[in-house]
């Protein structure tokens, strides 16, 4: 099983690239994250470049999302949203419509930010995107505020509470996976 790993921070050792981390070291074994490296590289979307022949960053974020059995995005918040990039990027992702690689796709979103609210209205965003892509998201969100002091000198999550609930997010989008009609055979 494949989770593809996406970070709307585009900062290298950001809160939400460690929040990925420390999820795909809580996933069971048989269970692959692979994480979208180019963000930074997918052009703004212009319906004029959307041809078959799209530019190869697109063609590999399709690709990518395409082959993977789930999602999972990190988001920070900026000025109460999501991240142009990651905005851009699911606009690609969410064409051609109505069939496009996010349709049916299990997906969960998470959030880290330095502030209290651990990126919640931006997290909502994230699921709002996904829902109208037609993607199968789980309703779930799971903020971590204060990212500064967060994480320990391993990376991994300090609060066990957090722990948990990262935990349950998991075990939900690889149930969606398995629940996935596609998948029953």
């Amino acid at each position: 099983m494949r989770v593809l790993a996406i970070s709307g921070s585009l900062r290298p050792g950001s809160y939400n690239r460690r929040l990925l981390e420390a999820a795909a070291r809580r996933l069971p074994p048989g269970v692959e994250m692979r994480t979208v490296r180019e963000l930074a590289e997918v052009p703004a979307y212009a319906e004029h470049l959307d041809v078959p022949a799209a530019p190869a960053t697109v063609r590999r974020l399709r690709g990518e999302i395409a082959q993977a059995d789930a999602l999972l995005i990190a988001t920070p918040e900026y000025n109460a949203s999501l991240p142009g990039a990651l905005k851009n990027a699911l606009d690609w992702a969410s064409r051609p419509w109505p069939d496009n690689v996010l349709r049916g796709k299990p997906a969960a979103v998470i959030g880290a930010s330095t502030g209290l609210f651990g990126a919640v209205w931006a997290q909502a965003e994230v699921r709002k995107v996904l829902t109208a892509s037609g993607a199968r998201v789980l309703d779930v969100e799971l903020p971590v505020g204060q990212a500064d002091n967060a994480f320990d000198a391993e990376g991994d999550l300090r609060d066990s509470d957090l722990v948990t609930r990262l935990d349950v997010l998991l075990h939900g989008v690889l149930g969606a996976v398995s629940a996935t009609p596609s998948r029953a055979a």
